[in-house]
């Protein structure tokens, strides 16, 4: 989620680009996320949305319930998330189902969301989503950066940051496209494997991202 900040340098006249940030669990998107923000990139985070838009957008209220029935919800209207994990989880079609609800609904707000932020004048804006390359909302993009790390660091930070069994982690990791598939469609891919710095990374893809803005007629 983005509050208003100052973001990059307007650019008077130049189109205000999309770059989407994504990766594996745990190989650390938000945290190049948070760098590219201090940058003064507006970040969306479309996990944060997705939940937004299945708790207070009507029709996608209306899509979840025609797929898992109103017991999705409570009586007071919040989305049983636990409830509804536990038959996707099982149940490869209702994921599928419920992907096509919540994806482009996703990709709407987002656009609007974006558009928003070209008319205060932003060079560019980032999309973090996991699922990005799956979903097919890649191919809307201007720049597509992955970040990378591997796989036992991956594990690792997880069982940490979710308290996780490494099983279950790993359970995750297999339900994901591999890295490798997501890399092939990369512009930019930064690598966080806790060897190679961080910052330089993020500050040359921000660079470069800032320059195309500039070349844009």
């Amino acid at each position: 989620m983005s509050t208003p900040v100052e973001s990059t340098a307007p650019v008077p006249g130049s189109r205000c680009l999309r770059v989407g940030v994504t990766g594996g669990i745990g190989s650390g998107k938000s945290t190049v996320c948070q760098m590219l923000h201090a940058l003064g990139a507006p970040v969306y985070d479309a996990d944060f949305w997705a939940k937004w838009l299945i708790e207070h957008d009507e029709n996608t209220k209306k899509g979840v319930i025609d797929i898992f029935g109103p017991e999705a919800y409570n009586a007071v209207g919040e989305y049983q998330r636990a409830w509804v994990a536990g038959i996707v989880f099982q149940d490869a079609e209702k994921l599928a189902a419920l992907n096509a609800v919540v994806h482009p609904a996703v990709e709407q707000h987002s656009h609007a969301w974006h558009e928003a932020w070209a008319q205060k004048g932003a060079a560019y804006t980032i999309k973090e989503a996991a699922l990005m390359i799956e979903s097919g909302s890649y191919k809307y993009l201007d720049f597509l950066i992955v970040v990378t790390a591997p796989e036992a660091l991956r594990i690792q930070r997880v069982c940490q940051r979710d308290h996780l069994s490494e099983e279950q982690v790993r359970a995750r990791i297999r339900r994901q496209m591999p890295e490798g598939e997501k890399v092939k469609l990369a512009d930019f891919v930064i690598h966080n494997d806790g060897k190679q710095m961080l910052i330089p990374q993020v500050w040359e893809a921000h660079q470069r991202i800032v320059h195309q803005t500039l070349a844009q007629p």
